[in-house]
């Protein structure tokens, strides 16, 4: 106890800490706050998907596997995950074996044709395969969307129809729609897929 009411104080002889060491401590906790920005960012953004793919696989009744690649291609082929997902449900009612009688194949009804513009040697068991299925239709409707410049209801068409039959009903002043875009768009509400 001895001692004890002696008063404390500061050191009289400390130096203040030099102006770099401080501006050099100050950038690396911000790096670090950056960092963890970030990692909070590419969580939110693996949630976001995680979310999408379990409530689409269950809105549509199908494997979460093919609601990741539904997902996943179509993100990556620059469409919304929601309109390949409503493209999918009424080209194929999701069935990858899918084959109508216009020899057109897979998740997204491609002819062989339109799938070598894109891939010049592709075969019909090629559009079996579901990614490379998914990844040409995708594609083949992103070239769609900027040729008629985000008109979904044409781009559908073109996709339905074909893009020469679309265009010579516009040049002659009709209107291609036949109720595929109807059909592809009915309850088609865009996904929150980024975080602001």
């Amino acid at each position: 106890m001895a001692g004890w009411t002696r008063g404390v104080r500061a050191a009289d002889d400390v130096t203040p800490p030099d102006a770099a060491f401080v501006g050099r401590q100050f950038s690396a906790l911000n790096d670090q706050m950056e960092a963890a920005r970030g990692e909070t960012a590419v969580l939110k953004l693996q949630l976001v998907r995680a979310t999408n793919i379990l409530e689409r696989s269950a809105r549509y009744q199908i494997p979460a596997d093919l609601s990741a690649a539904i997902y996943d291609i179509a993100l990556s082929e620059g469409i919304d995950p929601a309109l390949g997902y409503q493209l999918v449900k009424i080209e194929s009612q999701f069935k990858g074996t899918a084959r109508s009688n216009m020899a057109a194949f897979g998740y997204t009804q491609l002819q062989v044709p339109t799938a070598r513009f894109y891939k010049s040697d592709v075969t019909e068991r090629d559009l079996m395969d579901r990614d490379m299925n998914l990844r040409i239709g995708f594609r083949f409707l992103n070239d769609l969307l900027v040729q008629y410049d985000g008109n979904k209801h044409l781009a559908l068409v073109a996709y339905n129809r074909g893009p020469a039959k679309v265009r010579e009903i516009l040049a002659a002043g009709g209107n291609p729609r036949n109720g595929y875009s109807e059909m592809v768009l009915k309850g088609y509400q865009p996904l929150a897929v980024a975080l602001h």
